[in-house]
């Protein structure tokens, strides 16, 4: 493993290894307003939910790495304290893309981006119509994290009021994650869609599951099984029983104990194959019960 010592990096080199490890990340599109009244629009990657109680989102408007100016979406949050965040979807993505170009202050973002602007209903800053999501935020903090190129501004941003396009609701008025179609920002130019094939559904874990540490140790030390197959297997409440487990090999395993029936090496090998293709499948007590066979 290659190590990196953050304080003798250049700044260029250790933006890009931060944002190439850490990702997806959200999206913010930040509309704000000038205290002459022109409204801007940026987008930001640094940018995700901390808060449901008060309703906080945070962003950070950094410092340009170039020439160590700051952004006009910071400049005009410290005239008028008021955010809208609007979420950026697949839909919007090349428009989103398009308003992080270094416009001039003074410059209508919003129509520059081709977006539709909407009133908000409690704060001066726009909306954009074309956001899934739109939160209106009055600004409650700014922390400035340093004086150099690229140090962050943090934005704590609390949530007055939601407002979202229905077509993305399901029947519990609860946000369809394969309708929303989200997008996240990964290192260099590279984004991911977050909805189709790439979704998938982990649940919560037991509270009394067993842990890694009762996982017997030729299981836990497997040349077969990931530590995502170990998880699954550790997030079982108990394990098969000596019985269970007796009946599973007689009805279920017995061609593969017959058939490496003078190679332990390759029966296990054989069985923690079979486990893992039963786990891949959900079948997580099938999967135990072929690998405590081994010893049974």
């Amino acid at each position: 493993m290659k190590s990196f010592d953050p304080s003798s990096m250049h700044v260029r080199d250790l933006h890009s290894l931060l944002l190439g490890a850490i990702g997806p990340r959200p999206i913010a599109l930040a509309s704000t307003i000038s205290k002459e009244g022109v409204p801007n629009l940026s987008p930001f990657s640094f940018f995700n939910v901390f808060s449901a109680n008060p309703p906080i989102l945070i962003f950070s408007p950094a410092r340009r790495g170039a020439d160590n100016t700051t952004k006009h979406t910071y400049e005009n949050i410290k005239e008028v304290p008021e955010v809208v965040i609007n979420i950026v979807n697949y839909d919007i993505t090349h428009q989103m893309v398009l308003s992080s170009a270094n416009f001039e202050k003074g410059i209508n973002e919003i129509e520059k981006v081709g977006f539709t602007s909407l009133d908000s209903d409690l704060i001066k800053p726009k909306r954009i119509k074309e956001s899934p999501v739109q939160f209106e935020c009055t600004v409650n903090q700014v922390i400035e994290l340093g004086d150099g190129p690229a140090a962050g501004n943090l934005i704590f941003a609390e949530v007055l009021k939601i407002h979202v396009h229905e077509n993305i609701l399901n029947e519990q008025n609860k946000i369809d994650q394969q309708k929303i179609k989200l997008v996240g920002r990964m290192g260099g130019d590279t984004y991911v869609n977050a909805f189709g094939d790439c979704l998938y559904d982990i649940k919560r874990p037991n509270d009394d599951n067993i842990g890694f540490d009762h996982l017997p140790k030729d299981i836990r030390l497997s040349k077969i099984l990931s530590g995502n197959d170990l998880a699954l297997l550790a997030n079982e409440s108990s394990i098969p029983d000596e019985t269970d487990v007796n009946e599973y090999k007689l009805l279920d395993l017995s061609s593969l104990f017959m058939q490496h029936e003078e190679n332990a090496p390759l029966l296990e090998i054989a069985l923690h194959n079979h486990a893992k293709d039963l786990i891949s499948k959900g079948n997580i007590n099938d999967a135990w019960k072929t690998l405590l066979a081994f010893n049974n």
